[in-house]
C-alpha cells in the first residue's frame, strides 16, 4: 500500500458532482462584480482549471466554493459542496463541509503557515494522528517527513513550504481541493514536480481538484478539463485538451497566441490582446469581451451570448461567431525605439568571487560560492536556476541591500542601482498616493515641488500609466498597474542598472507581455543596464543578452541566451528545460478505477 492509498478515499468515480455551481453571483464592495452567473460541476477524480486574465473572478469562485468570502460580499446562486450550499449557509455549517469535505492550497504557503508552529502540530492539527501527517507529508512528495516534523515554516524551500500546504489540504481525504496559484512563485522544475503531485492525488485517491491558474501551460500538463472566465463570465468550458488545440472563443484563442515560448521573435515587441480588461463595477451589457474582439458584431455589444455546444470542441462556448474563429488579432505594437547613446565603456556592474553565508556556527549554510559577473552598460543579464540557488541573494548584494561576506562588488561611478521586486504591491506604502511614492525618490535631488510633480508625471507616461494613476492609492491598481508603478518609480531617476526579481511571475500572459515589452522600451530608451532574475526560460531568452544559470550558490553555465537555450551544456540547464510547461497536454495515467 503506498502512501497516498493510506489517505481516507474520496468519493468514486462516476458520483454524483463534488462542487455544483448554479447560476453564481459574487459582488465585493463597491459594487465590485467579480463572478456573474457562473454554471458549472466538478467532477470526482478530476482535474478542473479555471484560467483567465486577472480580475477574472477565478480566485472569487474558488472562495466562493469553499464558503471563505468576505462577510461584505453579496452571493446568489448557489455553491453546492457535501451538501451544503456555501453560497448561503451559517458560517457552522459551511466549518463543518470545509473540515468534512475540502482543503486549500494557496500561492503563498507563508500566508498560511503559522510561523510560530512546528510543521508536525500544522499538519497533526489536519490529520488527527501522527501517523497520519506522516503519511499526508510522504504522499505529497515531502522527503523525509519524520524528519520535517520538528521543523518551523521558515526552515522550509519554497517548494517543501508549498508541499505541506498539500499535505494538509489532503490529509482529512477530502473531496474536493481547491488550489489558487499553486506554483506561481515555484521554478520549473519544482512546478512540475507539484503538478505531477496534483494529478497523482487526484487519480490515486479520487478526489478532486480546482486549479485556479493563469497559465495556459501549466492548465495543459495537468487538467482534464479547462473552464475561461472573463468580467466574471464563463466563455467556454472543455476537455483541456480539445479547448487548447482548437478553442471556440476569441478570448481563449488570444490568451493561447499571446503566450511566449522558444519560438518568439527577440527582435520585435509582444503583440498583446488590445484594449483593457472591463471595470467589474460597470459592465458591458453584452459580451464582456466584445471591446477587444476582432470579430464583435453589433448583437455581441447588446445581447448576453449565452453558453452552447461549441462547434470546435466537445465542450460549450459563449461565443456567436465562434465557427468562424480561424485566427485571433492581437494589438502590433510596432518595433523597438532606437537605443539611446551609451554614457561609457565599462561595465554598468562587476560581481568578482562574491561569497555569502546566512546562520551561525553549526547551522551556517554557503549560499554564494565564488559567483562572478559582468552586465555591461546598456546590457541585459538574466539569472536562472532552482529556488535557493541565490539568484535573489545574488541581486540583493549588487544594489546593495546585502553585504557579501566575500569578493568585489563594482558599479558605475556615481550609480545608484535600482531594484523592482518580486511582489510589487508589497513594496508600495500603502497610505501614500501614486504621485507622492514618486515624488519621494525625488526628495533627494534638487529640485523644486512643481519640478518633482512634473517628473512623476513624466515617469508615469513613461510606463504607460495614465495621470489620473498619481492620485490613486496602491490598493486601488491591479496587479499590472503596481508593477508598472514600481517599474516608474525605479526609473524615475534614471540608474544606470535596473535589478528586476522575478517581476512577472505573478502576472498573466497579457499583463506579462506588457511588462517585458516595456522593461525593452526602457531598456532602449534610457539606455539601462538590466540584471533579470527569473524561473520562466522563455521570459529570459526575450528580455536578455546572456544567461547565467546558477546552481546551489554557483553560476554552471553563461553565454548568449540563445546559444545557452538552444544548446544548454550543464545538467541542470537540460533540467530546467525539459520541465518547461508547454500546452501540449502532458500524457495521463490510466483513470482510476470505480472503488466500491
Amino acid at each position: 500500500m503506498t502512501a497516498v492509498e493510506a489517505l481516507p478515499v474520496a468519493l468514486p468515480v462516476g458520483a454524483a458532482p463534488v462542487l455544483r455551481l448554479t447560476d453564481l453571483h459574487v459582488t465585493f464592495a463597491g459594487g465590485v462584480q467579480a463572478v456573474r452567473g457562473v454554471t458549472l460541476d466538478v467532477r470526482p477524480a478530476e482535474v478542473l482549471a479555471l484560467v483567465g486574465e486577472s480580475g477574472s473572478g477565478k480566485s472569487a469562485l474558488g472562495m466562493a466554493a469553499l464558503g471563505l468570502l468576505p462577510p461584505t460580499a453579496q452571493v446568489r446562486g448557489a455553491a453546492l459542496l457535501a451538501g451544503t450550499d456555501m453560497a448561503t449557509a451559517d458560517d457552522d455549517a459551511r466549518r463543518a463541509a470545509r473540515r468534512v469535505a475540502a482543503g486549500a492550497v494557496f500561492q503563498d504557503p507563508m500566508t498560511s503557515l503559522n510561523p510560530a508552529m512546528r510543521i508536525g502540530d500544522q499538519v497533526l492539527e489536519a490529520a488527527g494522528s501522527r501517523d497520519a501527517a506522516l503519511a499526508a507529508l510522504a504522499a505529497a512528495g515531502v522527503p523525509d517527513p519524520a524528519s520535517r516534523l520538528r521543523q518551523y515554516p521558515h526552515e522550509l524551500s519554497g517548494g517543501l513550504r508549498q508541499r505541506v500546504m498539500i499535505a494538509m489540504a489532503v490529509a482529512g481525504g477530502p473531496q474536493l481541493v481547491v488550489a489558487d496559484e499553486p506554483t506561481t512563485a515555484l521554478d520549473v522544475t519544482v512546478q512540475a514536480e507539484v503538478l505531477r503531485l496534483f494529478r497523482r492525488l487526484c487519480d490515486e485517491t479520487g478526489t478532486a481538484v480546482v486549479l485556479v491558474t493563469h497559465d495556459l501551460a501549466v492548465a495543459a500538463q495537468v487538467a482534464d478539463r479547462v473552464a475561461v472566465l472573463y468580467g466574471g463570465r464563463l466563455l467556454e468550458v472543455g476537455d483541456a485538451a480539445e479547448v487548447l488545440r482548437a478553442p471556440g472563443h476569441p478570448y481563449t484563442a488570444g490568451l493561447l497566441a499571446s503566450r511566449i515560448g522558444p519560438s518568439t521573435r527577440r527582435d520585435l515587441p509582444l503583440a498583446t490582446l488590445p484594449g483593457e480588461p472591463p471595470d467589474p463595477r460597470s459592465p458591458e451589457p453584452g459580451c464582456a469581451f466584445a471591446p477587444r474582439c476582432g470579430l464583435a458584431e453589433d448583437r455581441c455589444r447588446t445581447a448576453l451570448p449565452e453558453l452552447h455546444p461549441s462547434p470546435r470542441h466537445a465542450g460549450a462556448d459563449a461565443c456567436v461567431r465562434s465557427r468562424e474563429l480561424v485566427q485571433v488579432r492581437l494589438r502590433d505594437v510596432g518595433t523597438w525605439p532606437e537605443t539611446a547613446s551609451r554614457r561609457a565603456d565599462g561595465p554598468a556592474l562587476e560581481l568578482t568571487g562574491i561569497t555569502k553565508a546566512f546562520g551561525r556556527r553549526k547551522a551556517r549554510r554557503e549560499v554564494l560560492q565564488g559567483v562572478s559577473l559582468v552586465v555591461p552598460r546598456g546590457g541585459s543579464v538574466a539569472l536562472v536556476g532552482e529556488s535557493g540557488c541565490g539568484k535573489t541573494t545574488t541581486l540583493r548584494i549588487a544594489v546593495g541591500l546585502e553585504n557579501a561576506d566575500g569578493g568585489t562588488v563594482v558599479l558605475a561611478p556615481g550609480d545608484r542601482p535600482q531594484l523592482v521586486p518580486q511582489d510589487a504591491g508589497a513594496s508600495l506604502t500603502p497610505w501614500m498616493s501614486i504621485g507622492e511614492l514618486l515624488e519621494e525618490r525625488l526628495r533627494v535631488e534638487d529640485l523644486s515641488s512643481a519640478a518633482r510633480r512634473t517628473a512623476a508625471r513624466e515617469a508615469l507616461a513613461l510606463v504607460g500609466l495614465p495621470l489620473e494613476v498619481a492620485a490613486a492609492k496602491p490598493r486601488q491598481l491591479s496587479g499590472g498597474q503596481r508593477q508598472r508603478v514600481a517599474l516608474a518609480r525605479a526609473v524615475v531617476v534614471p540608474p544606470t542598472l535596473l535589478a528586476c526579481d522575478e517581476p512577472i511571475s505573478a502576472l498573466d500572459v497579457s499583463l506579462a507581455a506588457v511588462v517585458l515589452n516595456l522593461l525593452g522600451r526602457l531598456r532602449r530608451e534610457l539606455d539601462l543596464a538590466l540584471l533579470f532574475v527569473t524561473h520562466d526560460l522563455a521570459a529570459a531568452r526575450l528580455v536578455s543578452d546572456e544567461v547565467a544559470v546558477m546552481d546551489a550558490g554557483r553560476i554552471v553555465e553563461q553565454g548568449p541566451s540563445e546559444q545557452v537555450l538552444r544548446d544548454p551544456q550543464a545538467d541542470l540547464t537540460r533540467r530546467l528545460l525539459a520541465a518547461v510547461p508547454t500546452v501540449a497536454p502532458a500524457p495521463r495515467a490510466p483513470a482510476p478505477r470505480e472503488r466500491s
